[in-house]
């Protein structure tokens, strides 16, 4: 069975986890989630553990299992490692090296494995410069960055940066196990 460590931040399109975990789940596959302070703003940790069938990881510093170091744990199992939504937030963090949380620590310790992050938030903090460097950032590190689309935004803009439709990010995922598995 192959294992995903999926990474939920703060952003409207949280709600969106809990189909790709759903559909992940579906298809045969572990899914650990990591959800974020802001992302349970959105989304409860309750809702993703039912489809993942698994604990909801929310806070680095939660021992359930004295002897396992659970952020190292879950990078020497996963097979794929993907945050969708990605807020610019973790995006900032993962690029400059911030280690604070338990995404953006397990986010650090990944290697050797496909990393996907799927960007969600404002047209305008999408086209920030800043948020732009942070992807290129990612993007030399081994990150591959599923777009965001052009839509109508939970705020009333039109513009880029909401999130990939579902089926893109699970076709994204899905091809690199695949890949990994052949």
């Amino acid at each position: 069975m192959k294992n995903v460590v999926l990474g939920v931040t703060g952003s409207i399109a949280a709600y969106k986890a809990a189909d790709i975990t759903n559909a992940l789940t579906k298809s045969g596959y572990n899914v650990d989630v990591i959800l974020t302070k802001g992302g349970a703003e959105f989304i409860t940790p309750l809702t993703l553990q039912t489809l993942s069938k698994n604990r909801v990881y929310t806070d680095m510093f939660e021992l359930d299992y004295p002897r396992e170091v659970t952020h190292i744990s879950l990078c020497k199992k996963a097979d794929l490692f993907v945050i969708a939504p990605a807020s610019a937030d973790i995006i900032g963090k993962i690029a400059n090296g911030i280690a604070d949380d338990m995404l953006s620590t397990v986010a650090l310790a990944m290697q050797g494995i496909p990393l996907l992050i799927a960007p969600a938030m404002n047209t305008r903090m999408y086209e920030n410069p800043i948020v732009k460097d942070n992807l290129e950032k990612l993007k030399k590190h081994g990150y591959e960055i599923i777009e965001p689309k052009e839509s109508l935004l939970a705020c009333g803009d039109l513009g880029k940066g909401a999130l990939a439709d579902v089926g893109d990010i699970l076709r994204a995922i899905t091809d690199h196990l695949q890949e990994k598995t052949l």
